[in-house]
């Protein structure tokens, strides 16, 4: 059985990576911002400076696109959107602070906010001599261009989310455990918040099969029971052999490994800490919930986390987002690897309707 789930799992592999050319991650050089970062730990706040590295192409193309991404996940979780976009757009490309060697101010619990993570997007575009961008986000990466959008609407002219719908902070701020009452397949985040130390050691101890876990599609998909502990992240797959993670090469998967290598798991788990979820929320709350830019979201249809066009129809996100076009893909949770071609063409069609506007606005 263990070798049959392997040769299934290599054969995915080369019929979804036939789409585009190879992908090779480390062809492509780094560049690195150093960024002011608020550390909110111990009794006083204190200014530090952090590096955040990035990947930039084509700096002369005719707009310029900040590709975020989620968790677990890196800049290269954007292989195929790189490739497809970066003959005419100028690409920003980053690791969020605490993700492969990006470095973050120290404290996990508090630190890294959506507005900080929005302001170390800033300090990048700062870098490179960029005004305005369209962000584009994926998983937590979508919230993050969400929350740019909202904070800062004139640095962020366009947001486009993968997987993630606009959430605006209206009413009070919900805890992890009430969440999870209703989104089942969050109970896990219980555990990253409660018990973020041994959470870290887990996703620590095998960081292969970690991410093998996490990174799954529809046609090979995690068990049922994953995601919905409060006490363990992975003990749905004891006693499974996990195999290859699908959409990704063997190059691939292993530079996603050694770069989790580089600092662990430790502040990647910034998105999960409570503090960070109320400080966030409690940001947003100084402005105005609409977003009037122009937005697209691609949801997934088979994303064993969430029905999220249920989610986003239940919070209403198109009356806080005017200007939004949602485009559905028959994908689970990571639609820019697992159907590639599907949000290039959802991306490129919205992105020419920009250039359009734009070109209009100008003649006038």
């Amino acid at each position: 059985m263990r070798s049959l789930a392997f040769t299934l799992s290599a054969l995915f592999v080369i019929s979804t990576t036939a789409i585009g050319e190879p992908f090779h991650p480390r062809d492509y050089p780094k560049k690195y911002a150093e960024c002011d970062a608020v550390h909110r730990g111990g009794v006083a706040h204190a200014i530090t400076k952090i590096e955040i590295e990035y990947v930039e192409v084509n700096p002369s193309g005719k707009r310029t696109l900040v590709l975020v991404h989620g968790w677990p996940s890196l800049w290269s979780s954007w292989s195929n959107q790189i490739q497809e976009f970066g003959k005419d757009y100028h690409l920003i490309v980053p690791n969020l602070r605490g993700f492969g060697a990006s470095t973050h101010p120290g404290d996990v619990e508090s630190s890294g906010t959506m507005h900080d993570i929005v302001d170390d997007l800033v300090c990048i575009m700062d870098k490179v001599g960029v005004a305005e961008a369209v962000c584009v986000g994926h998983d937590w990466g979508a919230d993050v261009c969400w929350s740019a959008a909202l904070q800062k609407p004139t640095r962020f002219t366009a947001v486009a989310a993968l997987v993630l719908p606009y959430i605006p902070a209206a009413g009070d701020f919900m805890p992890v455990e009430d969440i999870a009452k209703v989104l089942k397949k969050l109970t896990y985040q219980i555990f990253f918040e409660k018990r973020t130390p041994d959470a870290i050691k887990e996703l620590d101890t095998d960081i292969r099969r970690t991410l093998r876990a996490t990174l799954r599609t529809v046609d090979s998909p995690p068990p049922d029971a994953y995601l919905t502990s409060p006490g363990d992240f992975l003990g749905a797959y004891d006693g499974v052999d996990i195999p290859p993670i699908p959409f990704f090469t063997e190059e691939e998967e292993d530079y996603f490994i050694e770069q989790y290598s580089i600092q662990g798991f430790q502040h990647t788990l910034q998105f999960y800490t409570h503090g960070n979820r109320h400080g966030s929320h409690e940001h947003s709350k100084n402005f105005d919930p609409t977003i009037s830019q122009p937005a697209l979201v691609i949801l997934p249809t088979q994303d064993p986390v969430a029905d999220w066009n249920l989610l986003s129809q239940i919070l209403g996100s198109a009356e806080h987002v005017p200007k939004m076009a949602t485009v559905e893909v028959d994908a689970a949770h990571w639609p820019q690897l697992e159907k590639p071609a599907e949000v290039n063409k959802a991306l490129r069609e919205w992105l020419d309707e920009l250039d359009k506007a734009e070109a209009v606005r100008d003649e006038l």
